[in-house]
């Protein structure tokens, strides 16, 4: 009997995209699926779509976020976790898109020893169809490069085994916006699973820019706020389980927030000051009281001159 997968998706006014989410789920040469669509408060058509998609095929779940759970995706996915009854679970977003075969090899390499599975995508710009790249999943130092970023498994990435998300103390932070996948796996990193990587490209990871994964370039505050929560967050974490070098993890930490009070100070952001608090908490950190001093000289050069981002390159 093949195990039930169950696919959990949040949603939130994509009436227009998830469509072509919705199809490539029904395209799947694997059926033994369900899928669960949260939707988070959408004010367009989106559960007019989605129940289009439920008259056809009774595989598709749709429920409303409950109105005494916190606002946001990670909300969603954690109810539709609740919900879900496959002994397998793929997080998936509402602009996601699999290829037709991507159930069937991750069932290919399933074994109830398992963890998790892991599986390649590529990025694609939803407006120009143009290829952006693909990420990258193998590594020999898979923690720390997890947490510096050279490697990501982006939220659809991973197949869970639902019985080692089942002994998690938490799944999706609710607080998080930006950077919830990354926190994410990471924590689940820490807990050492056994995980499958699958050289195969099974997912199509659509970017735009009205996505979350942009808003940081474009100076949100709330993604901004999101992702100075996680930070601190996963270097609280790393200070406790010691199982990546903390004074790596710092410097890549200092390194963000440098690089984005520059954009800050050049686009007169509204987050400035405390990214330049927070970088200047890394330098003495660090010891780097060189940086201390450039970090210093260029802020203030800047706030009255108008000039000296160029000391956080």
């Amino acid at each position: 009997m093949n195990p039930l997968i169950s696919i959990i998706i949040p949603t939130y006014n994509r009436a227009q995209l998830i469509s072509k989410t919705l199809e490539s789920i029904i395209a799947q040469t694997f059926a033994d699926w369900e899928c669960i669509i949260v939707d988070d408060g959408s004010t367009d058509n989106t559960e007019e779509v989605i129940d289009n998609y439920i008259k056809k095929d009774s595989r598709f779940r749709y429920f409303k976020r409950p109105q005494d759970r916190i606002k946001g995706p990670n909300s969603c996915r954690n109810f539709g976790f609740e919900l879900s009854k496959g002994s397998w679970v793929n997080w998936f977003d509402s602009d996601d898109i699999f290829t037709n075969n991507a159930l069937e090899s991750f069932t290919k390499v399933m074994h109830s020893d398992l963890d998790v599975i892991v599986a390649k995508l590529i990025k694609i710009d939803s407006n120009t169809n143009e290829i952006l790249g693909y990420n990258r999943i193998f590594t020999k130092n898979l923690l720390q490069d997890y947490y510096t970023g050279l490697v990501s498994f982006y939220v659809s990435g991973p197949l869970w085994n639902k019985s080692f998300l089942n002994n998690q103390k938490e799944l999706f932070d609710e607080k998080i916006r930006f950077l919830d996948d990354w926190d994410f796996n990471l924590r689940m990193l820490y807990q050492k699973p056994k995980i499958k990587f699958i050289d195969e490209i099974l997912i199509k990871y659509l970017i735009s820019s009205s996505s979350l994964s942009n808003q940081i370039y474009i100076l949100n505050t709330m993604e901004i706020n999101s992702e100075i929560y996680a930070r601190e967050k996963q270097l609280k974490i790393v200070k406790q389980n010691k199982l990546i070098n903390i004074s790596i993890c710092t410097k890549f930490t200092r390194d963000r927030y440098k690089t984005v009070l520059r954009d800050c100070l050049i686009k007169n952001g509204k987050k400035r000051k405390i990214l330049m608090y927070k970088m200047m908490v890394k330098n003495i950190e660090l010891r780097d009281f060189n940086a201390v001093f450039k970090g210093f000289i260029g802020y203030f050069s800047f706030i009255i001159l108008g000039k000296g981002y160029t000391f956080f390159k």
